[in-house]
C-alpha cells in the first residue's frame, strides 16, 4: 500500500458530510490536503481546525470552468501535480419523472458529470507531464443501478462512471489511475432537501465513507481498484 503521508491531494466539495470527513482522515494520515467548496466561510472555520492553511483553501463552483482552471492555476504555481485528485462535490434531485422541470435535469447534469468533467480538464494535463495521479470520483450506486425517482440523478451518475471508464482507456499506458467509489445511501445532508421516506439510522456513517476513501488513496503503486461498491448492510441492491 502507498503510503498518504506528504502526498498532495485536493478534496473538491470538501464541506459536505463525506467531503469533511475525507478531509479529517486525510489530513491525520500526513496528507497536504487542498480543499474546495461553494461555501468560504464554512470551508474556511472547518478545514483551517486541521491545519489546512488558507492558501491551501479555494471557493469554486464546479460547475464554472472558469473558476476550476483558476484553482488549478493556483495550486499548479506552487506544485507540479495534484497526486490524486478526490471529487465528493455533487447534487442529489430525486422526484418523479412528472415532477421534474428542465432546471433541475440541467442542474443535475451540471454539477454531477459537467462539473467532474471541468476538474479533469483542469488537473488531469499536469498529470499527464508527471506520468502518475489517481482520481476518485463518487458515482453512487445510482450510476450503475437505477432507482423510481430518480431518472435526472442516474442519467448524471450514468454519464459520470461512462466518462471515467472511457477516460480509462485513454490513459491505459500510463501510471494514471482512475477509481470509482459507488456507494449506497449515506447518511449525509444530501437527504436533507429530499422528501422522501428513508431510514437515515441504517445507512453507511459520511466518516465510513471517508475511510473508504482513504483506503483508496493508498491502493498499490502495481495495480488499481478500478471500482468499490459499498452498500448498507441491510439494503444491498448490486
Amino acid at each position: 500500500m502507498e503510503k498518504l503521508k506528504d502526498k498532495h491531494v485536493l478534496i473538491v466539495g470538501a464541506t459536505g458530510s463525506i467531503g469533511e470527513q475525507t478531509v479529517k482522515q486525510l489530513s491525520q494520515s500526513g496528507a497536504i490536503v487542498y480543499s474546495t467548496s461553494r461555501d468560504a466561510d464554512r470551508l474556511i472555520t472547518f478545514t483551517s481546525s486541521y491545519g489546512i492553511p488558507i492558501s491551501r483553501q479555494f471557493e469554486m463552483d464546479i460547475t464554472s470552468l472558469q473558476q476550476v482552471n483558476e484553482v488549478a492555476e493556483k495550486i499548479h504555481q506552487s506544485i507540479p501535480a495534484i497526486d490524486i485528485l478526490i471529487n465528493a462535490a455533487g447534487i442529489g434531485i430525486i422526484k418523479p419523472f412528472e415532477q421534474l422541470t428542465d432546471s433541475d435535469f440541467r442542474k443535475s447534469i451540471d454539477v454531477n458529470l459537467m462539473g467532474a468533467f471541468n476538474l479533469v480538464q483542469a488537473f488531469l494535463p499536469a498529470m499527464k507531464v508527471q506520468k502518475k495521479g489517481l482520481i476518485i470520483n463518487i458515482p453512487g450506486v445510482l450510476g450503475k443501478t437505477p432507482m423510481a425517482g430518480a431518472a435526472a440523478y442516474a442519467a448524471s451518475k450514468y454519464g459520470l462512471n461512462g466518462m471515467m471508464k472511457s477516460l480509462r482507456e485513454e490513459l491505459k499506458r500510463t501510471d494514471i489511475r482512475i477509481t470509482q467509489l459507488f456507494l449506497g445511501g449515506v447518511d449525509s445532508s444530501f437527504w436533507d432537501t429530499i422528501d422522501l421516506k428513508v431510514q437515515r439510522d441504517k445507512m453507511i456513517l459520511a466518516e465510513e465513507a471517508a475511510k473508504a476513501i482513504w483506503f483508496l488513496c493508498q491502493q498499490p503503486i502495481s495495480g488499481v481498484i478500478s471500482e468499490m461498491v459499498i452498500q448498507p448492510f441491510n439494503h444491498q441492491v448490486i
